[in-house]
């Protein structure tokens, strides 16, 4: 467990080295200032509106109806952004998290100490899975926070929706770590995008069969979110984000948005996803130790 950790630590420094977190906290600064002067200008000018109509408006009380909906579908959307630029973090950060080395020639010096295969392997995850757990919590809660002193809208279990994010970046992490362990850097990354781009898919063909009445398109979309259950896990956290007259009129459209679910997510599907990240962990330990380098 200690050489675990030092490799973790190891890669802590590599990313603070490389500049990647000082990076990060620069571009997620300008893109929750970039989003949050968008909700800005979209509660001012709602704001007007109902002095122009002559209402009396208290902001405290929150909005409801269409200006409400707009509101939360502001917010909705944002953690969507969240949840994708947390997907490709932890896609790009660990991409070369194994083959990296190896292809820059210093692996046979690592593996010459005394730190096993599965220790580094385990170790590489373990450190970038904090970067990118704390990289999604700190945008995810940093645009929650504007959100709420700009508009007074809070969604209905936050702390929820989060962790099913996080759980899906968790589970991007240890396939990108599988797969580094395989596979050249590239070869990697384009898969793991394959793979999240599969899962989107089933996202839409869920939706697009719903609207058109078709078990088949609805059957091949469940097959890809248990082939890839990134989507899914997405779709339950939007379900926690929406309040009850976002629900009703999502339900009346029958679900045409496929980036938002009137569904909450089974505990079946959390389950497997847990067990999915850490199926492909103890893929990666085995692929590791067995190719040759």
């Amino acid at each position: 467990m200690r050489n675990v950790l030092l490799i973790a630590e190891l890669s802590l420094r590599e990313a603070l080295r490389k500049r990647l977190v000082l990076i990060l906290l620069i571009l997620t600064a300008l893109f929750v200032g970039f989003y949050l002067y968008g909700i800005l200008r979209l509660q001012q000018t709602l704001d007007a509106r109902a002095l122009n109509a002559g209402l009396d408006y208290d902001p405290s009380r929150g909005r409801r109806g269409l200006t409400g909906a707009s509101v939360a579908f502001s917010a909705i959307f944002g953690m969507y952004l969240v949840y994708f630029l947390g997907s490709l973090m932890s896609v790009l950060s660990t991409v070369g998290a194994v083959s990296g080395d190896i292809e820059n020639g210093v692996m046979q010096s690592i593996i010459s100490r005394p730190v096993s295969r599965a220790q580094l392997v385990l170790g590489r995850w373990l450190g970038f899975s904090v970067v990118n757990v704390a990289y999604v919590s700190l945008l995810s809660a940093a645009l929650l926070v504007g959100v709420r002193v700009i508009t007074g809208f809070t969604p209905p279990q936050p702390v929820l929706a989060a962790l099913l994010v996080l759980l899906a970046v968790l589970l991007l992490t240890s396939l990108t770590v599988l797969g580094s362990a395989l596979f050249t850097t590239l070869s990697n990354g384009i898969g793991v995008f394959v793979l999240y781009g599969l899962g989107f898919t089933g996202g839409i063909l869920s939706t697009i069969g719903q609207l058109a009445a078709t078990p088949v398109l609805i059957t091949l979309g469940n097959v890809a979110n248990v082939l890839m259950p990134s989507n899914a896990l997405w779709l339950g956290a939007s379900y926690h984000l929406q309040p009850e007259y976002v629900l009703r009129l999502n339900e009346l459209t029958r679900g045409a948005n496929p980036f938002i679910s009137t569904t909450p997510i089974s505990a079946g599907t959390v389950l497997w996803a847990a067990v999915y990240a850490l199926l492909v962990l103890g893929l990666a330990v085995l692929a590791f130790r067995r190719r040759d380098l």
